[in-house]
């Protein structure tokens, strides 16, 4: 059987085939392909797969209108979009979870990272009035509200829907509010495919669900969905539910920390789901960045989103954590457009006046930046920069980015140049020595 699934993921070359017996040419020709063999599969399959999925959309499109037509109202499948291909084995692996063990129940290890002066520094920079998160639940109830202004706030309102799919994935929510391990119910997986997910995923209350099922779910979720979709899973189910853990017992669930690091595998929807309204809420605590970045800090991102997201948290309004994630996407050292770089000395040159007391990290955010870019700075931003450093100083800091800007060229100069600065100097010298004037 295992054989079989790995022909239909990864096609061979066409191979003809009589009823049921396999010749002894095709026997060989199942032997385990040489590298370039393999590259050359690998391409084909990717291609095939494009293709497929562009099939199947102009497919919905050529009978959208027979099923608006011939769909019922108490059908289960109302409103299913055909979703994006999965591999089989990705389901196997999620039915046959076997939960994290209790050694692992919490992830820690990162307590010494946290000092409770900066803490208290970068509360200065929160903002005052720290609210809730807003949830699925909180989008859900607005948009039933806005259809029906007569419901009641103090009671879950329900969605207009059959009473089949309700009672389906209310015994649905239950389950996943008590699971630990073993299957997902198949009525769970079709989420994805549906057009009213929100309101369906709303039913099953995420806010009660076991942290492993919240694993299996972002795993389900992360695979099926596009980036629009998953940016939103992010951003009203997993962030609040991952906020208000660290909140309430100080550190995070190691499911729930295997979540975020699951949820990366698009990295455009971490991003826009999880990091930015993290810091643009203004209420992210030094805990929680630590913990959140340090899966940033762990997993790799591509060049491209590592760019985008520096250029976001430079113009975002400052936040003391800001400088945290700024750090530790700086300290990935991509070769970085000079936009973004630019961006980041404007973020920088912004505190030019700052009368607060900056907190350490932002003062380590800055020396990071110097250090990786700072053959990348123009003339004029290490004038500025060095005008900033009398202003805002640190100790210990502050001298290490003042010898990091002193000991670098400028943008555009090259290497070659100093080169030819010392061979002039060179030829000079000899020329003096054996043609002396006089």
């Amino acid at each position: 059987m295992g054989k079989r699934k790995e022909r239909i993921q990864n096609p061979e070359p066409f191979i003809p085939v009589s009823d049921g017996t396999e010749s002894v040419k095709s026997k060989k020709r199942s032997k385990a392909p040489k590298k370039h063999q393999k590259e050359g599969n690998l391409i084909e399959s990717n291609i095939s797969s494009k293709i497929m999925k562009e099939a199947l959309i102009q497919l919905k499109e050529v009978h959208h209108e027979e099923d608006n037509e011939n769909n019922t109202n108490g059908s289960f499948f109302n409103g299913i979009e055909e979703p994006p291909k999965v591999e089989e084995d990705d389901d196997a692996d999620i039915d046959n979870f076997g939960g994290f063990s209790e050694t692992q129940s919490q992830y820690g290890g990162y307590e010494e990272e946290i000092n409770e002066e900066d803490e208290r520094i970068m509360e200065a920079f929160l903002s005052k009035g720290q609210g809730r998160q807003k949830s699925l639940a909180d989008l859900v109830v607005e948009k039933i509200k806005e259809k029906d202004a007569s419901v009641a706030s103090d009671i879950r309102p329900e969605p207009k829907m059959d009473k089949s799919i309700i009672d389906i994935y209310k015994g649905v929510g239950a389950h996943l509010s008590k699971y630990t391990v073993g299957k997902i119910p198949k009525a769970f997986k079709h989420i994805p495919s549906m057009q009213r997910w929100e309101e369906v995923l709303y039913i099953t209350e995420p806010e009660l669900w076991s942290p492993n099922a919240m694993y299996q779910a972002t795993r389900i979720f992360a695979s099926n969905f596009g980036v629009k979709k998953a940016e939103q899973f992010y951003k009203l189910v997993l962030l609040p539910r991952v906020r208000e853990d660290i909140r309430k017992n100080k550190r995070l669930h190691f499911a729930l920390y295997q979540s975020l690091k699951k949820a990366l595998y698009k990295p455009a929807a971490y991003f826009k789901g999880i990091l930015f309204p993290l810091c643009e809420s203004r209420t992210c605590t030094l805990r929680e960045a630590v913990i959140i970045g340090s899966i940033i800090e762990k997993v790799s991102i591509p060049p491209l989103h590592s760019s985008v997201a520096l250029l976001k948290l430079a113009g975002m309004e400052y936040c003391g954590t800001t400088s945290y994630f700024i750090k530790l996407l700086v300290e990935k050292k991509y070769a970085l457009p000079y936009r973004v770089v630019d961006a980041l000395v404007g973020h920088f040159m912004k505190f030019l006046h700052e009368t607060r007391i900056m907190p350490v990290i932002w003062h380590q955010s800055l020396l990071a930046f110097v250090q990786r870019y700072k053959n990348e700075l123009q003339k004029e931003d290490k004038v500025n920069l060095g005008i900033l450093l009398e202003n805002q100083r640190h100790k210990l800091v502050t001298p290490e980015i003042s010898r990091e800007l002193d000991h670098s060229r400028n943008r555009g100069e090259k290497e070659d140049n100093l080169m030819s600065t010392y061979i002039l100097l060179f030829v000079s010298f000899f020329t003096l020595l054996f043609f002396p004037k006089g």
